[in-house]
């Protein structure tokens, strides 16, 4: 049964190699297993090593909580995926200019380590605004190297994570450090957001998304944490985003620093020498350089055909991948299209790597924490903005796509919105019919929120590839409030011949109504009084005169009946 009492992510050298429980071991063998099973594992033999080791079977199962049956499958959807896609024959044909500008885009190695030999990578985000990937979208269009299944800018973002995996990580690995015999395959990362403001994040979020969602598929666990620095005063809007691009286990990991914790923090994990200037250590190193490399490298490794930058030695551009020596060496072979020509250039040599002898011996043996290393496992969430802090800075997303800030209901009894850092910012007072009302129409009907929540986080459909659509109820989007009634249509206006029927019904109603008025009066005038006798009315016989009078009536038109009447009055006056 797998240990599941760690709920918050394996840190390292916990449950790495070297470092297992008597559970996680029996885990990896279970997963060794059901791998070599299914077909997707060999171990070493006579003639061949394993086709996986053993740390990259644990980045699979930490991901899984130690579960076998759940990290096959992650590990099988990887291996289909990179066979599908032909993720190291890409790494092999990609052209050195092309790997090159992806590179700039994404967090950079810097060539230090921290004080575990984790490498450091750096990442401005600032460099990063529309006009830069604009122009980056349009080389994409001239990449030599493409895939009718895939985006270019997918395939390019799979070569970085191969030269992470396969270069960075095991040159860190064959370098001497506190746990040699625990290979290294996670890295850090220190996130500079100083001046990018509120649109521009928001115009990266495919742009680190799609990372993100690539690293979480198929390259789980190689990242330890993220180090945010220089967070503006909007930052706990930003948080809000961040939290839904990113997988629960990510977020976790990021630690947002004030400017007062900046280098007491970063010096907890990597020594000044290791930290670039720009953060308050002593390491000479700019955004867009090639690895400046720390002293424990150089030493390690013999150059043949290295790249000079600054008038030190460094790697040349494009993919490196490794390739085995005589005597457990390491050859460090520079790989890529170069001028439309394949290159196959060994760039250096390690000839002692210190996980040589660990990776040839016997098994591994577990090796004591120190109680300094534990004291580093901590997650970030202390650093954190608080959900109160991510509601008071609520954003709207409007129609053109540009994110605002949410102006507080009453602008009289606002309170100015504070940083990560503790500064104070000023709020302007609020318009009527502006952003907190946008979305009113539809808060009474059974569509309130679609589109404010639902998009574009909650409706978002990823069909794989990059292909994402929107889904939202356009039959219900802005629909009127249920209980508000409908006025219903009124009948169209009658035409001239209604207009006649109707009039000539009229005529034919007034005309009854005569003659009935007329018929009364006459009884009344010819019937003489009437009497009631125990409550019922006497009708008396008529005269023969009265008869013969009704006979006339009878015999007269109905329109001369009223003129008779008074003729017949008149006579008698």
């Amino acid at each position: 049964m797998a240990d599941l009492s760690r709920v918050e992510s394996f840190q390292y050298p916990a449950a790495h190699l070297g470092h297992l429980t008597d559970n996680q071991q029996q885990a990896l063998d279970a997963f060794k297993k059901l791998s070599q099973d299914q077909g997707y594992f060999s171990p070493s033999g006579a003639n061949a090593g394993a086709t996986h080791d053993d740390e990259t079977l644990l980045r699979f199962l930490r991901a899984r909580r130690f579960n076998p049956p759940e990290a096959f499958k992650q590990f099988k959807a990887t291996e289909d995926w990179r066979k599908e896609h032909d993720v190291v024959g890409l790494y092999e044909k990609i052209d050195t200019d092309e790997f090159e500008q992806t590179r700039r885009l994404y967090p950079q190695w810097i060539g230090r380590r921290d004080k575990r030999g984790i490498p450091v990578f750096v990442f401005e985000v600032a460099p990063l605004n529309s006009k830069n990937i604009s122009a980056y979208e349009k080389n994409l269009a001239k990449a030599t190297l493409t895939s009718p299944t895939v985006p270019t800018k997918s395939l390019r973002l799979f070569a970085l994570y191969e030269s992470l995996t396969r270069f960075v990580m095991p040159l860190c690995s064959a370098i001497p450090r506190n746990h040699p015999e625990t290979p290294i395959s996670m890295s850090n990362n220190i996130v500079d957001i100083s001046g990018v403001g509120l649109k521009q994040f928001w115009n990266l979020k495919n742009h680190m998304q799609d990372a993100s969602q690539l690293a979480t598929a198929h390259y789980p666990e190689t990242l330890d944490r993220i180090f945010i620095i220089g967070a503006p005063a909007f930052f706990p809007t930003v948080w809000g985003w961040i939290k839904r691009w990113f997988d629960p286990i990510t977020v976790s990991k990021i630690f947002i620093l004030s400017p007062a914790n900046v280098l007491p923090t970063l010096s907890q994990y990597i020594d000044l020498d290791n930290i670039p200037k720009k953060y308050g250590g002593n390491l000479d190193f700019e955004w867009g350089s090639m690895p400046v490399l720390e002293p424990e490298i150089e030493a390690a490794i013999k150059w043949e055909a290295p790249a000079t930058q600054n008038g030190k030695n460094t790697f040349p551009i494009g993919p490196i991948r490794w390739s085995k020596g005589g005597n457990g060496s390491m050859n460090a072979i520079a790989v890529g299209m170069e001028n439309g020509q394949p290159r196959n250039k060994t760039i250096f040599t390690i000839e002692n790597p210190v996980d040589a002898r660990a990776m040839l011996g016997p098994a591994i043996i577990n090796t004591p924490i120190d109680e300094a290393e534990l004291a580093l496992t901590t997650a970030g969430t202390a650093t954190q903005p608080t959900d109160k802090d991510v509601a008071e800075a609520e954003m709207d997303t409007p129609q053109d796509g540009t994110p605002t800030l949410s102006p507080t209901p009453n602008a009289a009894e606002s309170t100015p919105a504070t940083s990560v850092s503790g500064t104070k910012t000023e709020e302007l007072p609020i318009r009527a019919g502006t952003s907190e009302t946008r979305y009113a129409q539809q808060l009474d009907t059974h569509a309130a929120g679609q589109l404010k929540e639902g998009t574009p986080h909650a409706a978002i459909n990823d069909h794989g590839h990059g292909d994402k659509t929107v889904t939202m109820e356009p039959n219900t989007v802005g629909q009127a409030p249920k209980e508000i009634s409908i006025q219903k249509e009124e009948p169209p206006a009658p035409g001239y011949v209604d207009q006649a029927k109707t009039l000539a019904a009229t005529a034919t109603t007034a005309v009854t109504s005569t003659v009935g008025s007329a018929a009364s009066t006459v009884g009344n005038l010819v019937g003489g009084a009437k009497t009631e006798e125990k409550g019922e009315e006497k009708v008396e016989e008529k005269s023969a005169e009265e008869k013969d009078m009704d006979a006339k009536i009878d015999a007269k038109e109905a329109p001369t009946i009223e003129g008779y009447l008074r003729t017949q009055a008149g006579s008698k006056a």
